[in-house]
């Protein structure tokens, strides 16, 4: 009979483990391993903006590229972003408050996407790639949830999966709105106006 309290996502799991037996363990550890994997890189390259670890070049290089990007802010803004993927990165690894480090990491890595744009799609001419499959990546981890093996499911918190689509919309539509709004460089600060924030 079927058991009204479970959400969706715990009844399609539960009808996983049902047909595939022990190979739903696999499912989870797939899971650990692109949330590790992905959370790790991108909060490590969070690190690379504000610091000298982790092959960084320090705070001033990283203001200085989001200028060279046509950001404003400089620090601030590199600041903001290295923050928010440090800390997006490794709640996403931790696989704690989920739908928060999907809509965090799928924000920044939307910002990148919008400024790798006019470079076409491909890595080798610095095109919007490798943003963009960061930014698939927070829809499917969205999806899908963190899996068993994660400091959510270990609290006992099992977010539904709309709560990660939401998140994840969120954090594109936030990127989009910031990229737009808040971060782009006025023409007359680009052509000589030092930006010192």
């Amino acid at each position: 009979m079927r058991n009204p309290s479970l959400t969706a996502r715990q009844r399609s799991l539960r009808a996983a483990r049902g047909v595939g037996g022990q190979g739903a363990g696999w499912t989870d550890a797939g899971l650990l391993s692109l949330r590790i994997v992905v959370g790790g890189l991108v909060a490590a390259h969070g690190l690379q903006k504000m610091t000298r670890w982790v092959g960084g070049e320090g705070l001033t290089a990283g203001a200085e590229e989001f200028r060279r990007d046509g950001f404003r802010g400089g620090r601030l803004t590199a600041v903001a972003a290295g923050s928010g993927q440090t800390v997006g990165g490794l709640l996403l690894a931790a696989g704690l408050l989920t739908p928060l480090a999907v809509a965090t990491v799928a924000g920044v890595m939307t910002v990148a996407a919008t400024v790798k744009l006019p470079h076409g799609p491909w890595v080798q001419n610095d095109g919007y790639e490798y943003p963009l499959v960061l930014v698939a990546s927070m829809g499917v981890t969205g999806l899908t949830g963190p899996g068993a093996w994660s400091l959510d499911r270990l609290t006992g918190v099992n977010w539904p999966s709309s709560a990660g689509i939401v998140g994840c919309a969120a954090g594109v539509l936030g990127g989009l709105a910031t990229r737009q709004a808040l971060l782009r460089r006025p023409p007359k600060e680009r052509s000589g106006e030092q930006d010192v924030t």
